[in-house]
């Protein structure tokens, strides 16, 4: 039994992540108890520690012992789903489905001339004109259609159907509508974030990466309170986030490598899911590592990767690790999974499926929507039909593409509605795969993903009809549109 006097469980009061890094690191090289090794921390420099042991000896849990909120505001959409990249992640987003975005502005991206800049505010503000009168007239289709039940509050049914509607209208916001973001995460996965961002193709995530890092060395941004103490949050963090060339390199050689190998097929939308399950290690890690710079489906690039000789696998192996130094990290696709789910859906789906972790993730190019020749179309609701909008949605969205075709990339995505289509790769075990199909196919969900999860759920029980058993799933041909 333990002595009332000194107790098994100890919760830390709050201080600052490096501090508790420090404390915990000391805490597990002595025989000190935790109360003693923060009363050494208390009068001891925990960057000097930090710097010697983190970042010159390559103690990179240490990092993992430190975690802190930050937070990230009117940044676009575009740059917060980049932001959210990482595996180990915790955060939330401004939601979509619950709030009017007509008035929240835009953000502009980075490096536009001035005439560019009017061209692209005059198209954001058609975009957002539309989404608002396609939000009206969703709305006053479903008041008449689902009339208010006698049990049911005023108040309560005016929200439930205007959340329905804004799951419409969000077909029409696009990458450059402003958000915001909290997230908690680690030092080590904060210092990672912080340097992917810093080599971005995007300019204005590279800004947001720079002022991270400033960020956490300032004591006066890290404090909130007036009366607080104002003491840094990652101060020696804030000195080792120069940007990470290893990604950016290995994307640039297997897009040259992808140029000169892989044939040029006609690709178009032929379905939203499908499942393949590779058989063999190596083609399936080639396949993965070229699916981000192809616009070719995985099935497709995996039958190539089977028939390539072995020297040709080498090729690309060598191609996406030749520029790696000592502490990169092996790109994501060589952490295949058994399931690979190759999804075309929205964008506006893309981002809600994007939050789940325990998978390992890949895109093609957004730009893809503006190519006539291998654009994969954009979503069009039901309800749109039903209502009477369809023709000022499909005016609308081809506006906004006609219009992003103009500015250059990668500002040009900033004009992408969220109804247009692109390519992902969602790779995981089954544990994950019934996971999403449970949860993303209830009737309180947003009816893209739905229909997304639902056909995940089909394509297994196809390919593992005993596990596939096991699956539950609500069909979206169930519904119960004032339940929120």
């Amino acid at each position: 039994m333990a002595d009332s006097k000194h107790p098994r469980v100890i919760p830390l009061a709050p201080m600052p992540p490096e501090k508790v890094a420090y404390a915990l690191a000391r805490y597990s090289r002595s025989a000190d108890s935790i109360r003693e090794s923060l009363e050494w921390v208390r009068t001891h420099d925990s960057q000097k520690f930090l710097e010697s042991f983190y970042f010159q000896y390559g103690h990179a849990s240490i990092a993992d012992l430190g975690h802190l909120a930050v937070c990230f505001e009117g940044i676009s959409e575009l740059v917060a789903t980049e932001i959210e990249d990482e595996q180990l992640w915790d955060g939330q987003a401004k939601s979509t489905r619950y709030q009017d975005f007509s008035n929240v502005g835009v953000v502009v991206p980075p490096g536009l001339a001035a005439e560019q800049r009017e061209f692209y505010l005059g198209a954001t503000r058609r975009l957002l004109a539309a989404y608002e009168e396609i939000h009206a007239g969703t709305f006053a289709h479903l008041k008449a259609k689902l009339p208010k039940p006698e049990d049911m509050k005023a108040g309560a049914y005016e929200r439930n159907l205007a959340a329905r509607a804004f799951d419409v209208a969000r077909y029409l916001l696009f990458w450059g509508i402003p958000t915001n973001i909290g997230q908690v995460t680690s030092i080590r996965t904060l210092e990672r974030q912080i340097r992917r961002m810093k080599a971005s193709r995007y300019p204005e995530l590279r800004e947001i990466g720079e002022e991270a890092g400033a960020a956490c060395a300032s004591p006066e941004v890290c404090t909130l309170a007036p009366g607080d103490p104002a003491e840094a949050v990652a101060p020696t963090l804030a000195k080792y986030v120069d940007a990470d060339p290893f990604e950016p390199a290995v994307r640039q050689a297997l897009a040259a490598w992808a140029r000169a190998n892989l044939p040029e097929e006609s690709v178009s939308f032929a379905g939203h899911v499908d499942l393949v399950k590779p058989e063999r290690s190596l083609p399936d890690i080639a396949a993965t590592l070229l699916y981000p710079v192809s616009n070719l489906p995985f099935r497709r690039l995996y039958e190539l990767a089977v028939s390539w000789p072995e020297a040709k696998l080498r090729e690309v192996l060598a191609t996406a690790l030749g520029s790696r130094g000592r502490f990169d990290e092996l790109p994501r696709a060589f952490r295949n999974a058994p399931y690979a789910f190759d999804i075309v859906m929205d964008i506006g789906a893309y981002r809600d499926l994007h939050r789940h972790r325990r998978c390992q993730q890949f895109r093609q190019e957004y730009a893809a929507a503006l190519d006539p020749r291998i654009s994969l179309g954009y979503e069009t609701p039901a309800l749109l039909g039903e209502a009477g909008l369809a023709d000022r949605y499909h005016r609308a969205i081809e506006e906004a593409l006609a219009a992003a075709r103009q500015l250059p990339a990668p500002a040009s995505e900033y004009l992408l509605p969220f109804g247009c289509r692109a390519r992902f790769l969602f790779r995981m075990d089954f544990a994950e795969a019934e996971y999403i199909a449970k949860l993303r196919s209830g009737v309180k969900g947003h009816f893209s993903y739905r229909n997304i999860a639902w056909l995940m759920r089909e394509k297994m029980r196809q390919m593992e009809p005993v596990l596939g058993e096991w699956m539950d799933a609500t069909s979206p041909e169930i519904e119960d549109p004032l339940t929120r």
